[in-house]
């Protein structure tokens, strides 16, 4: 079934692809298919001759004309299906056009708008990409596998949408996730196309909505759930070790107990991460080693609230919890500066039903005794503001102006700049705007938010916002996992990224209050994260014993430049 191989001349040393397939079928292969860009040569061979017209194009003039199209869409929607609908016909074009205007067009194929285009996604869809395993297929997974036309693959995004950004139950909707994923492991990380596959594994949805859409296209009934999900769970990694054994699994948009518990059972026995947990804390950690470089303290300086104890802002904790442990703090230290807000209140812990990855996280009750609280009963987000001296506040609620005006000029009052992440996507779901912060911190505050937002201008001069987009960090980890051959992922490879990230934050950048560095060159950042990443798995007995030099040659021979191969015809 596979319908080309990589190949190299011996004579030559041309690297070049070994085509199985001919004329409109070659054609109508994405990842194979060249448009005008094919040689007269190639038309010949191929059975292309009087299926093209007469000019070739380069990659570059194909693009300009792509983006000349891309203009023309006046809605990010129809951006959207227009760009998918490039992938879906030439995937080097795709993605050498969206590498040349990822900053443009990172908000269309992810977030904000990849949300959007979830929730209508039985309704727009025009092609299918990537597997969909259900119950009923469940039995013939090496077979679905075994038909997939990739020579080799190295990388899978896997989703049951269950949690699909902040909208919630998409069900196979969520398939935009994966695909929007690997889109980015692509143009940002330089991973070949040739080796990503996304998968959704479709188990139902509880969503009545799309129960209800009678144009809802994938299972139509309830959420598999309890052991029979888990069994189904095995049956799927199992699948991977057998047909893909070097491959690195993607964890994305589970939902809270299951990711946690699906992260525990198979991080050593899957080379595998869940983004929403580490890909987050990780970039978050690295945008707090910024801040606090602009500030001059130390994280054991810091008082840290963290609201919202899903994946994401346990990612956080644990991340925070890490790095003052790096400093020297105890464990009771540490408890002392970080403060877990949940849908509960502050979580203390005498409360019932912790989950948990809220446990670690939870006060201890004899130590608020002298706090002023306005409800004994309930330690509302206001009072852990005001009785810890919070200095930094983290949001991943989805809950729209969490932070209020009454709260952000509190954080004011605590630190001269305070430190505010508003990370929930997409934008209508952020806990607050740079507006706001600017207004009620007169300009001091230094912020990240999950999407991206525009320069906030006005009497306290300009006002930088960084995007903690987990686009700086998965790539780069991704790839440097499988440069190194580490069997699994560290929290410390997690933390050699975000340090490394940290440092490529420029002084004008940090000057400006940015904590991250610009996307511009994200494909370098992806390369020197996978470096530090393969260096960390090597210093800890992981990863393949390689010098820095030669580790570094790895990152950037392993990095796909965009750009066409020739082709020869083969047979099978």
């Amino acid at each position: 079934m596979k319908t080309f191989s990589y190949k190299i001349d011996p004579l030559t040393s041309e690297n070049y692809l070994e085509v199985y397939l001919k004329g409109q079928q070659l054609m109508n292969n994405p990842f194979l298919n060249k448009g005008l860009a094919f040689s007269y040569e190639e038309r010949m061979n191929l059975g292309l001759d009087g299926f093209l017209r007469d000019q070739i194009l380069t990659v570059d003039e194909q693009a300009e004309r792509s983006y000349e199209m891309f203009l023309r869409k006046h809605d990010d929607l129809e951006k959207y299906i227009f760009l998918q609908g490039v992938l879906n016909r030439n995937e080097t074009l795709f993605y050498h056009l969206l590498h040349k205007n990822l900053k443009e067009m990172l908000p269309i194929v992810y977030t904000p708008t990849v949300g959007k285009a979830c929730q209508l996604m039985s309704h727009i869809i025009r092609k299918f990409r990537g597997i969909y395993i259900t119950e009923e297929n469940i039995h013939n997974i090496d077979t679905i596998f075994q038909h997939i036309e990739l020579p080799e693959i190295y990388l899978i995004v896997v989703t049951d949408g269950e949690r699909i950004l902040g909208l919630g139950d998409l069900g196979s909707d969520g398939m935009g996730i994966p695909v929007g994923k690997i889109n980015l492991y692509i143009a940002a990380g330089g991973l070949n196309p040739g080796c990503c596959l996304p998968i959704t594994l479709d188990v139902g949805t509880n969503n009545p909505a799309r129960l209800n859409d009678p144009l809802y296209i994938g299972v139509r009934k309830q959420r598999l759930d309890g052991p029979a999900y888990y069994k189904f769970i095995e049956k799927f990694v199992l699948g991977i070790r057998r047909n893909f054994p070097h491959a690195l699994l993607q964890w994305e948009d589970f939902s809270k107990n299951k990711a946690f518990d699906l992260l525990e059972r198979y991080n050593q026995r899957v080379l595998s991460f869940n983004d929403d947990i580490q890909g987050t804390g990780a970039t978050a950690l690295a945008a707090l080693y910024s801040a606090f470089k602009i500030k001059n303290t130390k994280f054991k300086d810091e008082r840290y609230v963290i609201v919202g104890m899903g994946q994401a802002g346990s990612g956080v904790c644990f991340n925070i919890q890490k790095a003052m442990l790096e400093e020297g703090l105890d464990a009771s230290e540490i408890k002392q500066r970080i403060f877990a807000v949940d849908i509960q209140g502050l979580l203390v812990d005498d409360m019932p039903n912790l989950e948990n990855q809220m446990k670690p996280f939870a006060q201890r009750r004899s130590d608020l005794v002298d706090w002023n609280l306005d409800n004994s009963n309930f330690i509302g987000l206001k009072d852990v503001i005001k009785n810890s001296k919070a200095t930094v506040v983290v949001g991943v609620t989805a809950q729209p102006n969490l932070f209020d005006g009454e709260i952000l000029r509190m954080m004011s009052e605590n630190t001269d700049r305070p430190v505010i992440f508003a990370l929930s996507n997409p934008t209508s779901k952020s806990e607050c705007t740079p507006k706001d912060v600017y207004e009620h911190t007169k300009g001091k505050g230094l912020i990240a938010a999950g999407s991206p937002f525009d320069p906030v201008e006005g009497q306290y001069g300009t006002m930088y916002a960084s995007q903690c987009n987990n686009m700086y960090i998965f790539p780069g980890v991704g790839l440097g996992a499988l440069v190194s051959k580490t069997p699994y992922i560290t929290y410390k490879m997690f933390m050699a990224a975000s340090k490394r990230l940290s440092s490529l934050v420029s002084k004008e950048e940090l000057s400006k209050g940015l904590l991250l560095p610009e996307m511009n060159n994200i494909r370098e950042i992806s390369a020197q994260i996978a470096i530090a990443v393969a260096k960390e798995a090597r210093d800890c007995g992981l990863g393949r014993l390689a010098t820095d030099d030669e580790i570094e040659l790895f990152v950037r021979k392993s990095q796909w430049d965009g750009n066409y191969y020739n082709y020869r015809a083969g047979k099978k």
